[in-house]
């Protein structure tokens, strides 16, 4: 389990593609401090296990299923990553709580300035938007953000400057894909509400809560 607070930019080593899985290389200090085989640690929002040290660094192993479902298969060396490892019992939990498991990929559509911040328009799947809720949280590239704005097919985030700064985020322009996981607690109410259905067909919203004399 993670937090969605970065805790340092690592810088891609090499990414060695095999026929259908890849290992990639990563530099990076902080992060390997006190790090075991084994353990576990998000690198742009994925949930990877950490295979071996190198010289001012590690590496992961990536499934085929990753590199279907995430950005990792199109990272080269010299790009930053985002990295977080695994928390703690007893840490303070200051992002929220996320699992690692990438949901689906967006792609940023807009980015302006507003203040000290910078306001990024993420476009988004249907299998994420569906969990999203104004002022809730959401974990884009392993960072944990507050939902600004939702639209039909987009929703807005606020990147203050220390986020700018200390995550890939600060430089990511408008097309680039990102790694999208929404906030667990929606996804485990809905099974609970709705055990016999994998995806709810309809929309979750007051008036779907209000026929079913939930609200």
């Amino acid at each position: 389990m993670f937090t969605g607070l970065v805790e340092e930019l690592g810088v891609v080593q090499t990414l060695e593609r095999g026929l259908a899985s890849a290992t990639l290389t990563i530099l990076a200090s902080r992060v390997v401090t006190g790090m075991r085989i084994g353990e576990s640690i998000t690198v742009n929002g994925v949930c990877l296990t950490v295979v071996r040290f190198v010289d001012h660094g590690f590496a992961v192993e990536v499934s085929p299923e990753t590199l279907r479902v995430t950005t990792l298969g199109g990272l080269a060396a010299g790009d930053g990553v985002n990295l977080e490892r695994a928390m703690r019992l007893g840490d303070r939990l200051g992002g929220h709580l996320v699992s690692g498991h990438v949901e689906a990929v967006g792609r940023i559509v807009g980015r302006a300035p507003e203040g000290n911040a910078i306001i990024l328009t993420i476009e988004a799947p249907r299998e994420v938007l569906r969990y999203c809720v104004g002022k809730g949280s959401v974990t884009v590239d392993g960072v944990s953000l507050t939902i600004n704005a939702l639209a039909e097919k987009t929703f807005s985030v606020a990147i203050i400057p220390h986020t700018a700064s200390a995550t890939t985020l600060g430089l990511r322009p408008p097309g680039s894909p990102v790694n999208l996981e929404p906030d667990l607690i929606g996804k485990y109410v809905e099974r609970l509400m709705f055990p016999d259905q994998e995806r709810l067909a309809e929309k979750v919203d007051a008036e779907f809560l209000r026929k079913r004399g939930l609200l």
